[in-house]
């Protein structure tokens, strides 16, 4: 049931497909926009971030360790490892008393090309902090020894931190625990798989946290969203699209590995979460642009400032202009 989202011309030849699903709910929870299938499974893998950082947050790790902002931002972040990034991580380390040594994931360089290029050129050497998932990592170690947990095996599925934060999870999306699929994730993380329209539903409670039931995880989720807004920068990078829409205060967005991304705004009360079902990132922009700009949406600096950052011209290694993208679904 999948459907073209994005074609993409190379001069006027059609070069590229993009397939895959859409599906938006409203208040109430139910489906509103559906292109291909609202029950296709997907794993969340980053866009997972801000669920998995509500537990510690609930907890009061912000309050314990004294944490800043942009220091709880960067635990829902994929970061691009630029300098303030590295500083922010720096400073967490210090206040948590963690070291980089306490992570599972894996050595790395960071994805910010300026950035890698600057440690190479003085030649650092990749580390666990640099992993763009390190925050999230930071952010459930912080739980654990605020809890007493132990450190070692906080990526076990078995794990209390774990074991909580798939509760929760299932909490804001709606749907049963033993019916979200699991797996591991690339930094090492359990992951989890719902269906399109539960992760829409956990998406719209991000930006309308009134709709949480239980009072101390409605406002985790208000203190976690307050610094998504306050440092935008922190939960992806420079000019990157989650940080170019959540420049807009009635925005909550934040993608993931293998083309799955989930987005919620505050006055409309929608959610929203696609699946470009080949794994590519790189129509995110386009198919968020077009999303709100079929249902309407009264921000047009929003709708500008992405059509600006990520134009539909397809440029070569020199700058010239050799194609165009187009999206092509309908809502």
């Amino acid at each position: 049931m999948e459907q073209v989202l994005v074609e993409e011309y190379r001069n006027e030849t059609l070069e590229c497909l993009h397939r895959g699903h859409i599906c938006g709910v409203g208040p109430d929870g139910q489906v509103k926009y559906e292109v291909g299938d609202a029950d296709f499974v997907a794993f969340l893998r980053s866009a997972g971030k801000p669920f998995q950082a509500i537990p510690g947050v609930r907890a009061g790790i912000k309050e314990a360790y004294e944490l800043t902002d942009q220091e709880i931002a960067i635990m829902t972040a994929s970061h691009r490892g630029e300098s303030f990034h590295l500083e922010t991580l720096s400073h967490l380390m210090d206040h948590t008393g963690l070291e980089q040594s306490n992570l599972v994931c894996a050595e790395s360089y960071p994805m910010h090309r300026g950035s890698r290029e600057q440690i190479i050129r003085n030649q650092g050497h990749e580390q666990r902090v640099y992993h763009n998932c390190s925050g999230k990592h930071f952010g459930v170690l912080s739980y654990c020894k605020l809890m007493g947990y132990p450190l070692e095996g906080y990526e076990d599925p078995g794990h209390p931190v774990q074991q909580e934060i798939v509760e929760t999870l299932s909490m804001m999306a709606e749907l049963p625990a033993d019916q979200i699929a699991r797996g591991t994730d690339g930094c090492g993380l359990p992951v989890f798989a719902l269906p399109l329209k539960h992760i829409a539903r956990a998406y719209l409670k991000l930006s309308c946290p009134e709709l949480i039931e239980d009072e101390k995880t409605r406002e985790a989720v208000q203190k976690i969203t307050a610094a998504m807004h306050a440092h935008p920068e922190m939960v992806s990078g420079t000019n990157r699209i989650c940080t170019t829409l959540m420049e807009d205060t009635n925005i909550i967005a934040k993608g993931g590995f293998k083309g799955i991304y989930g987005f919620s705004l505050r006055q409309e009360q929608l959610g929203f979460a696609f699946k470009i079902v080949d794994g590519s990132d790189e129509e995110w922009a386009h198919i968020v642009v077009s999303i709100l700009e079929q249902i309407g949406y009264a921000n047009q600096q929003t709708i500008h400032r992405i059509r600006e950052r990520f134009p539909s011209a397809i440029r070569n290694d020199a700058g010239k202009i050799v194609g165009h993208t187009k999206e092509v679904f309908h809502l």
